[in-house]
């Protein structure tokens, strides 16, 4: 592959909103972005090392497709995240084995028409932007970063958002939220 194309490939991985782990026997081969984001905010649960293990053994002893014949898929809580984190872990066994664990998030945002939202409300679409990053639980800082912007920049679009929306902070747009016709 060409160093252009790497590029090109990173610089997709990182604005990806799935956290894209690989694994080879001993390391973490890659880790984009948003999956940095994810282990510094959480961990990886400890299913994916347990299964990472399983998986290499099974291919060098050749019982792979018996030991594990469909998805590999597993979700989790966390106490202090308002969602559940879904890992799907595939498999790549040439040229060498790798094991890619993908983590998406399900979201109070995947269940809100933000596009009602946006309309009914005349949001930009970076404020919409933000308002799923907020529903996404986000902190302003993060947020910032994912735009690369000052964190000062999203407290003014916030403010923006909050006076459209008649409200005064993040957990009124939550109730604001769960209490109306958006969500779904």
């Amino acid at each position: 592959m060409l160093k252009a194309d790497r590029d090109v490939l990173q610089s997709v991985c990182d604005i990806m909103p799935l956290g894209i782990v690989v694994l080879g026997e001993k390391d973490v081969v890659y880790c984009n972005r948003e999956a940095e984001r994810f282990v510094g905010r959480y961990r990886l649960p400890s299913e994916v090392d347990i299964v990472s293990k399983r998986i290499f053994n099974s291919i060098r002893s050749g019982t792979f497709e018996k030991i594990f014949p469909g998805e590999i898929c597993f979700s989790k809580r966390y106490m202090d995240s308002p969602s559940t984190w879904i890992f799907r872990m595939k498999v790549t066994r040439n040229p060498h084995p790798l094991v890619s664990v993908f983590i998406t998030e399900e979201t109070v945002s995947n269940k809100v028409d933000l596009n009602k939202m946006r309309r009914k409300y005349r949001l930009t679409r970076r404020e919409t932007d933000i308002v799923r990053r907020v529903l996404r639980g986000l902190r302003n800082r993060e947020i910032a970063d994912e735009f690369d912007v000052t964190e000062q920049t999203i407290k003014d679009h916030l403010s923006s958002i909050y006076s459209k929306l008649g409200i005064r902070n993040r957990i009124h747009l939550m109730q604001m939220i769960m209490n109306s016709s958006l969500y779904q």
